[in-house]
């Protein structure tokens, strides 16, 4: 009796423990990608003898990797392809490091992923078509980086996404009329591309859209009038394209919440008086995009 209870209480006490190990396959993910980035060289280095749930922006929950941040540490070189091997992944920023290559296909097989942060990188090639498989995605980042190719029409069915920054890419094509379907999407960053064509329709249909920035591109004809009077929209910018001349009419209603407009050469022959607490500074642009995830 006295050997069963100890064997029980040692259960009780090394169970957990056992439990909580990271997966062999989720640990060489890990380790695939700190040598194809050359972690020894990072700011905040990993000790690989160490357990995972103590290596530095690696969160664990119940012996599953939920977590990786490693923003800002310095990483260099390519990501693997294995990375689509973390199923529980939510989180991935790798944001304002040096990575370069494309971004890998596998990483449209993160089911989980909430939080996908890959900005201010050197990263070319084009965003996977399947990336809207991410169908959890909250916010996804890809700004400041070499991406070219088009805009993929996936990125509609991603119903839960907020905060979509693309900009100063070498991104191209037209804005696909999916994204009209992004229910939830508060932020559109594409400034600074080569994106042409029209500016779809269906985006104003974008009810809970706060800021939208489609400046520095090659778009043309007229602008949906519909846009100006989008229930939450406070920030839009949409100079430097090649617009047909733009009516304010539907602006000088009572319902628009527009605080600051930005347009090009052609719109300024259009009194801004109509706008009297319109504030347009010189140096707006996605400088101000923020890291935080609160609320996703």
């Amino acid at each position: 009796m006295k050997q069963a209870f100890f064997v029980l209480v040692v259960f009780m006490f090394t169970g957990p423990l056992i439990m909580a190990n990271v997966s062999s396959q989720e640990k060489k993910v890990l380790i695939d990608l700190y040598t194809s980035t050359n972690g020894a060289q990072w700011k905040v280095t990993w000790d690989l003898d160490s357990p995972v749930s103590k290596w530095y922006g690696v969160r664990v929950e119940g012996g599953k990797i939920v977590s990786l941040n490693l923003f800002n540490n310095n990483l260099q070189g390519i990501l693997p392809n294995s990375l689509g091997n973390l199923p529980f992944l939510e989180e991935l920023n790798l944001a304002f490091n040096t990575l370069h290559g494309q971004i890998p296909q596998s990483i449209t097989k993160l089911g989980k992923l909430k939080v996908l942060r890959l900005g201010k990188n050197k990263l070319e090639g084009e965003i996977p078509e399947d990336i809207g498989n991410l169908e959890r995605l909250a916010v996804m980042d890809m700004f400041d980086n070499g991406l070219s190719g088009n805009l993929p029409a996936s990125i509609g069915k991603m119903k839960k996404l907020k905060m979509l920054f693309l900009s100063y890419n070498s991104l191209s094509g037209e804005i696909p009329y999916e994204l009209g379907n992004l229910e939830s999407l508060e932020r559109l960053e594409l400034a600074d591309n080569e994106i042409e064509g029209e500016v779809p329709n269906g985006m104003a249909q974008l009810s809970n859209l706060k800021a939208m920035t489609l400046a520095e591109n090659n778009l043309t004809g007229n602008i949906p009038e519909l846009i100006f009077s989008m229930p939450k929209l406070q920030l839009l910018q949409m100079q430097n394209n090649n617009f047909e001349e733009v009516s304010f009419s539907n602006m000088r209603g009572e319902n628009t919440q527009l605080a600051l407009l930005d347009m090009d050469e052609r719109s300024d022959k259009y009194e801004k008086n109509d706008f009297k607490d319109l504030f347009i500074p010189n140096a707006t642009g996605t400088a101000d995009t923020k890291f935080e995830d609160n609320g996703n």
